[in-house]
């Protein structure tokens, strides 16, 4: 989409993707599913440049980092982004920006930006990395026959080459 594909009192668009696009989604973000993948956008043009606002939503299936069950988990994310032609949003290298002030924008790659890349790069942001089943606890093993550890034959050598030095 370009900035020319923009009227002047803005644009909305509601987009959900196809199955196809969510294995290929799911496969690149690592996802044992995902059932659904949506997104709104509102554009707006900034002079040559676009100002997009809205939001993805998701049904991520993922598989639980304590259980190893599979589970499903929702994603929402906000969107607020600004687009500049490629001369204008190119970033100075070794220039640090301060806190204050505002990050640059994106650049528009041919003059146009990818709503796809858009809602993916977002959803991927908002996966959780850890995911958990409910309730679900770590618990450390526990050695209950009060045998060897791992280390023990470290402690003993480490022993016996302290007990040579004297």
């Amino acid at each position: 989409m370009t900035g020319d594909d923009i009227p002047d009192t803005g644009l909305h668009l509601s987009l959900e993707a196809p199955a196809e696009i969510r294995a290929e989604v799911a496969k690149l973000a690592g996802l044992r599913d995902l059932p659904l993948l949506t997104a709104e956008f509102d554009l707006s043009r900034k002079g040559a440049g676009v100002h997009v606002t809205g939001h993805v939503s998701a049904r991520v299936g993922q598989t639980c980092v304590v259980t190893l069950e599979p589970i499903e988990n929702r994603v929402e994310e906000a969107i607020d982004l600004q687009f500049a032609p490629a001369a204008a949003g190119a970033r100075k290298v070794g220039r640090q920006h301060a806190a204050e002030e505002e990050e640059p924008p994106e650049p528009l790659i041919e003059g146009s930006l990818d709503l796809g890349a858009v809602a993916t790069e977002f959803l991927i942001l908002g996966i959780d990395p850890y995911p958990r089943k409910a309730g679900a606890e770590f618990a450390p093993p526990t050695r209950e026959d009060g045998g060897e550890h791992p280390f023990a034959a470290l402690e003993l050598l480490k022993k016996s080459l302290g007990s040579g030095k004297s």
